[in-house]
């Protein structure tokens, strides 16, 4: 099982959830046959509790499991506890996105959609730091801190095994002018360098698309393993939501064909790009 610990607590989470509903029992007969409670099983299963070897062990009992199945479930459980690098950043990873950077780090297909703002993998150090001076009262330390965790978040898109990377972004965000016309110029570069990795596919949504369905900005995550179904994330103000239910995934996939069937080419998104830079500069 490659992949971050988030990853892993999720892997985990899926498969136990699924040798449950094998069993036909529920969560609070699980509880009942194990001394424990039904709410800690449920957490279990929707990776919001830490789930220990010696869990695995009493579960796979119970469910009546496979070796080569208990030492995969032992083996998750224990490597979801290791750390990742975000939480060396302490707060300026908050919980809530704390889970989001793990899955992507994990990733292997990442369709991100963007309505106001440069996606957070495509922006330079000075954008973001526009965008967090003016989301909260940030100290320069506090923002100097969330913006080295977005710059190093940046890394994986030039990994030896990168993740591919197909954004549309709307017109407006070109247009929109953080900080001042030169920010915004380097901003513009800055997609355009990117926009010629192999990995990386870059769309423009332009002002004369007409309507397209999309609400807000949203993510969706592709994982390696066909166990590991895709996911949606949506991000507000001070927490996110995780959607998993395959109805939800692929409403959201559907939004986001119809997106970038609406979109300029990438060709002649770049093209519009590099104008737009060239405006900026004058």
């Amino acid at each position: 099982m490659t992949g971050s610990p988030t990853a892993r607590r999720r892997r985990l989470a899926i498969e136990l959830k699924k040798l449950r509903d094998e069993s036909t029992l529920t969560c609070n007969q699980v509880g009942e046959k194990l001394d424990w409670s039904g709410s800690k099983v449920n957490r279990m299963e929707t990776g919001l509790g830490r789930v220990q070897p010696s869990d695995v062990d009493a579960l796979c009992r119970l469910y009546g499991t496979t070796e080569e199945m208990r030492d995969l479930l032992k083996s998750l459980a224990k490597d979801s506890k290791t750390k990742g690098w975000w939480h060396a950043h302490g707060d300026a990873v908050p919980g809530w996105f704390s889970v989001y950077v793990g899955l992507e780090q994990a990733a292997v297909d990442l369709r991100t959609y963007q309505g106001e703002f440069v996606p957070g993998l495509l922006q330079t150090s000075e954008y973001a730091a526009e965008l967090c001076r003016a989301s909260a009262d940030q100290t320069s330390d506090e923002i100097q801190r969330l913006v080295d965790v977005r710059m190093r978040r940046q890394e994986l898109l030039r990994d030896v095994t990168p993740p591919g990377l197909w954004a549309v972004v709307h017109q407006s965000a070109l247009m929109h002018v953080i900080g001042d016309r030169q920010v915004m110029a380097a901003q513009l570069e800055r997609m355009l360098e990117l926009a010629k990795l192999r990995n990386v596919t870059m769309q423009v949504l332009p002002f004369d698309a007409g309507a397209y369905p999309a609400t807000g900005p949203f993510t969706i995550l592709g994982f390696p393993e066909q166990e590991d179904p895709d996911m949606v994330y949506r991000e507000g103000l001070t927490d996110s939501v995780y959607l998993e239910l395959p109805a939800d995934v692929n409403l959201y996939t559907t939004a986001f064909d119809h997106l970038r069937a609406l979109a300029l080419s990438p060709q002649r998104s770049v093209a519009l790009i590099r104008r737009t830079m060239e405006e900026h500069t004058r």
